[in-house]
């Protein structure tokens, strides 16, 4: 992302300025000014030349220079019209040595959820990957998984769907019915050595503005929940929302997490690599283990697949 060009876009949008001013301020000349304001032309951002200057009169819905523009966390964003996963793209910027930064594609041709599931990443959802580098043990990765479900389930709540989520990180809606249908899926990869993580990648995919005959059976989308289908505003949020979470005291994500639980207080059925653990789901616990209640006592899970049965009694 070219940081001159962000810092014209966030002139523009407190302008009018004028060319010069711009040059001035920006330490740079007149003809790279208008250069920068043709290139936000040409990516949809709509500016006016006025007697008083340059003023933005509008920002295109989606792309790079969109997400980044008053963007509330501190990720370069590497955006792609089209990639084949985001996470892959997201390792292949750990090799190089870059951190915080944000992937984020228009669409994905080749991704893949949890156990290498077939994930569908059609244009109008929201596609990112997040590349940090957090000073902590890999046993603490969890907890990075809870905070993205929280800000993808809160970006969700402000566009006006009641998003809650299934531990440990899928993002759902409740039909009505007692049943739910899945709105975003979070896969989190990391490398690292027993004491600390090298890095750690955070794929997020949520279905914004997808229509319903585009979706696999089960899914839902923002627009199909007749919520704000807003996808820069989403993603924005969920970035925004997830920085603020994990820039702290991690052990704040776990109150943020069991509020928009919609696990706790459910009879559950968890597949883990050591068999079956069934009971009813009472807490979860740093950085992200489920407390099961079974006929032989309280079990910790802290990997599986989790299905609910019904609430609780």
């Amino acid at each position: 992302m070219n940081d001159t060009r962000l810092r014209v876009l966030d002139a523009l949008a407190d302008g009018p300025v004028t060319g010069p001013a711009l040059a001035d301020a920006l330490d740079v000349s007149r003809a790279a000014v208008w250069k920068h304001v043709e290139t936000l032309r040409d990516a949809g951002f709509e500016v006016s030349s006025t007697d008083d200057g340059y003023r933005l009169d509008a920002t295109p819905e989606y792309g790079g220079l969109a997400v980044a523009h008053e963007l509330a966390a501190p990720y370069a964003v590497d955006y792609h019209d089209s990639v084949g996963s985001t996470n892959d793209r997201a390792r292949e910027l750990a090799a190089d040595g870059e951190r915080d930064v944000a992937v984020v594609a228009a669409e994905q041709t080749g991704s893949r959820g949890r156990l290498d599931r077939e994930w569908t990443a059609p244009r109008g959802g929201v596609w990112t990957s997040i590349l940090v580098r957090p000073d902590v043990p890999p046993a603490q990765v969890p907890v990075f998984t809870l905070a993205a479900a929280v800000a993808t389930a809160n970006a969700a709540r402000e566009a006006g769907v009641d998003a809650g989520i299934k531990w440990p990180n899928d993002v759902l809606v409740p039909d009505g019915d007692g049943g739910t249908r899945k709105l975003s899926g979070i896969l989190t990869e990391m490398e690292g050595e027993a004491d600390r993580v090298s890095w750690l990648v955070v794929g997020i995919g949520a279905n914004v503005d997808i229509p319903e005959r585009e979706l696999p059976a089960g899914a839902t989308s923002v627009a199909m929940e007749g919520g704000v289908a807003d996808r820069r505003a989403f993603v924005q949020r969920v970035l925004e929302g997830f920085h603020d979470l994990v820039s702290g005291d991690l052990d704040a994500v776990l109150p943020a997490w069991r509020e928009r639980s919609l696990t706790l207080g459910q009879r559950v059925r968890v597949e883990t690599p050591g068999g079956v653990v069934e009971g009813v789901a009472r807490d979860v616990e740093f950085p992200g283990a489920l407390l099961v209640e079974t006929d032989d006592g309280v079990e910790r899970v802290t990997a599986g697949d989790c299905e609910h049965l019904r609430a609780a009694d």
